[in-house]
Order: C-alpha cells, then structure tokens, then sequence
C-alpha cells in the first residue's frame, strides 16, 4: 500500500509505544500515534492531556487540549495544576511527546524565537508546557518534519533542556529522567549515542537516501552501526490511522486537515 510521508511518522511514532506507557499527549501527530497506538497493539495505554483528562480514548483526534471530546471519552478529568504537580512532576508519566521550531544534535529545542532573543526575526509561542514536560517524563519523543531549518547545529533558544548543548549537561545537573531518546522525522528515525547522547541515525525511512538525510540537517549527521530500514506501515496500521482521521475529518471538516506533513 501508498502511504504519504506523515502517515510514515505516525506509525513510526506509535511502534515505539506499548501497554505500560503513561503518555503526556500533545496535539497533532502525538496524539494521531498515541491513538493509533491504542487502536491497534497497545489497548492498554494511557493518554493524559494537558487539560486535565486521564486515561481519555477519544474516537475523533481533537482539534486542541480544550476539545470536548477528551472531557467526555476520559475516565476522569482533573484541574490543570494536578496533572503538572502530580503526574507531570510527580514522575507519574513514562512518556512525553514534543516538537517545536528547532532542534539540535542532542535533543534540545527551540519554541520560543528565531534570531536573537532581544531581536528575534520570529516570536514564537514560547514554552508552555514543555519544559516540565522535557525534565519530568521518564522519556521524550521528539516528533517534527526534518529539514535544515528545524535540524540546525544551534539553535537559537534553549526552551526545552534536551541533553544540553554539549550533551553532557542534563547528566551534569541530576536530572533523573531520561530526556530525549527517539527522534522520528519524514526521513528516519534517530536515537542518541549512548556515551556522547549525540542523535544519530537508527533507521531510514523506505525510498530516502543517506545524502538526503545529510541535505536536510544543519549538522555533520553521522549514522549508527547496524542502521535498519524503517520498516514500511501495515495495510492494518494504516487502516486504523485513516479510519480515524476520516472520522475526525467528518466530526470537525477542513481544520482536522491542519498539520499534515508531506516531503517536497
């Protein structure tokens, strides 16, 4: 079967994810892999949004934290301070989901500015949750298309504390989560070097090349002895995943087409 370069990241996402998982949902893609997750070999999981809802099965992907779709599929909804003080920093969540407008070799991110902080060329919505997200989940998935001006060898603003600027920061400062350790992108799938926490390349998505890779990161990209094809989405995941999607897009029209990822 086709299968477009967003539905490769999706599923690439949702494999990773299994029955034990306590997941820190974000919206777009995090949520469409989370939920394919749970509609196909992870029934078990559960999803907590930013809003406060706990162990939520919705049967549309919704169009923000606020959708009321969450409220009522939820087993429980609690107040926006209890699922930061209790869960998030309670270390009660195994899996955090995160993207933004840049990241470097070792996992940190930019949300906040592009250019210098005091003149930024573009303000960006900033941190929101994903500070406590990246230090308080046991793990961070790092979700975003790849090209090289989100792959950068600096970036602009650290909003989100991924290894550290020289990857040995986060180690240096007691942090006991584990930080960043899969980054899923339209071309592979990339996990850190044990020792240096650098990102290298785990496996390349069916049809992209090396070069193409190195092209589309503003970094010396290295890639990781014994590097695997990503294997390629079942006809049964992609069924689950547009399934879905179709549902969403009747439930909620042209806004649930929004955040689609396609390669040039």
């Amino acid at each position: 079967m086709t299968y477009t370069p967003s539905e490769m990241m999706t599923v690439a996402a949702a494999r990773a994810l299994g029955n034990r998982d306590v997941c820190f949902v974000g919206i777009g893609l995090p949520s469409a892999a989370c939920n394919l997750a749970r509609l196909s070999h992870a029934p078990q999981i559960t999803l907590i949004y930013e809003s406060g809802t706990l162990e939520t099965r919705p049967e549309v992907l919704p169009l923000s934290i606020g959708d009321g779709e969450l409220c009522e599929t939820a087993l429980t909804t609690v107040s926006v301070p209890e699922v930061f003080r209790y869960w998030l920093q309670g270390g009660r969540i195994s899996i955090g989901f995160l993207g933004g407008a840049q990241v470097d070799r070792f996992g940190n991110l930019n949300s906040t500015v592009i250019g210098p902080y005091s003149r930024p060329k573009v303000r960006l919505p900033g941190s929101g949750g994903a500070s406590e997200i990246g230090t308080s989940c046991g793990q961070i998935f790092i979700v975003m298309p790849q090209n090289p001006r989100t792959f950068v060898e600096t970036i602009d603003f650290v909003t989100t504390l991924g290894h550290g600027r020289t990857g040995r920061e986060r180690r240096a400062l007691g942090i006991p989560t584990k930080g960043p350790v899969l980054i899923v992108t339209d071309l592979c799938t990339m996990r850190p070097d044990p020792e240096t926490n650098e990102f290298l390349v785990a496996s390349l998505n069916p049809g992209v090349t090396r070069d193409e890779v190195r092209r589309n990161t503003g970094w010396e990209i290295r890639f990781a002895e014994g590097m695997e094809e990503t294997t390629t989405p079942s006809a049964m995941e992609l069924e689950i995943l547009r399934d879905l999607q179709a549902r969403t897009a009747r439930a909620h029209g042209s806004a649930a087409a929004k955040g689609k990822v396609e390669r040039n």
